[in-house]
């Protein structure tokens, strides 16, 4: 889909997941979109049209050496004062989308939570959530990362090293990649990366819950049990009928 030094922000995200969707609708087909950041997905199934700001190399270098000499965490505080709704979406990790978040506020003075416009698409949308419980959720988050590592996410991480792909570049933002890149480098041991995984990934679960609420009448939850699957193609073919 993208090489490791390409930069994909929500507004590629969102116009490749349109052009993708338009596609398998051309071929007469049901297209399907799975998994991905709540924000991401809202703004495909929502219609985002992204800031029409353009990214600025200056006031982006700016953030960016603000948080490699004082830390992510300082960058993150400063967008809370500014925007706390888009704050709490973002990983205070996630250096690259809260400089991004930063710069659209500096470049217009609005907080970008304030300038979400959306242009609904023209199809039928149907959102099935699925619910586990916390405890189960956590297991298999361990369980997951296990296989990360199992399968090669350390020779992974290294090849992206190897590349010239740096700790700061935006393939390594995503969990488990910087936590590697940081053992590889000699800034931990292996054991804290992967404490550190976990760590955020339940940190991650608690905050796309801001997305994905349980009373959210868009979305119908469903338990996962052994017999989700024919469950969902039931309501699936339902859905369809309908049409």
């Amino acid at each position: 889909v993208a090489e490791p030094e390409e930069s994909w922000s929500l507004a590629t995200f969102k116009r490749r997941a349109d052009e993708s969707i338009a596609e398998v609708q051309r071929r007469k087909r049901l297209p399907l979109l799975v998994g991905g950041t709540g924000q991401y997905a809202t703004a495909v199934l929502e219609g985002w049209v992204p800031p029409p700001k353009a990214p600025d190399d200056s006031i982006r270098s700016k953030f960016e050496s603000l948080a490699a000499e004082h830390g992510p965490s300082t960058l993150h505080a400063r967008l809370v004062k500014v925007d706390p709704t888009t704050a709490r979406e973002i990983d205070p990790a996630n250096i690259r989308r809260v400089t991004r978040a930063l710069e659209i506020y500096e470049l217009t003075g609005i907080p970008p939570s304030k300038q979400r416009r959306a242009s609904p698409p023209d199809y039928r949308i149907l959102r099935l959530g699925l619910q586990l419980p916390r405890p189960e959720l956590y297991a298999r988050i361990d369980r997951r990362i296990d296989q990360m590592l199992e399968r090669g996410l350390v020779d992974e991480v290294q090849a992206l090293l190897d590349r010239g792909i740096g700790l700061d570049h935006p393939p390594m933002s995503g969990i488990g990649y910087r936590q590697i890149g940081e053992y590889l480098l000699g800034e931990r041991s292996l054991e804290e990366a992967v404490a550190e995984m976990r760590r955020l990934t339940r940190q991650f679960v608690r905050r796309q819950s801001n997305w994905f609420k349980a009373d959210d009448p868009k979305i119908e939850w469903n338990e996962v049990t052994e017999e989700l699957v024919g469950r969902i193609i039931l309501r699936i073919r339902s859905w369809l009928q309908a049409d």
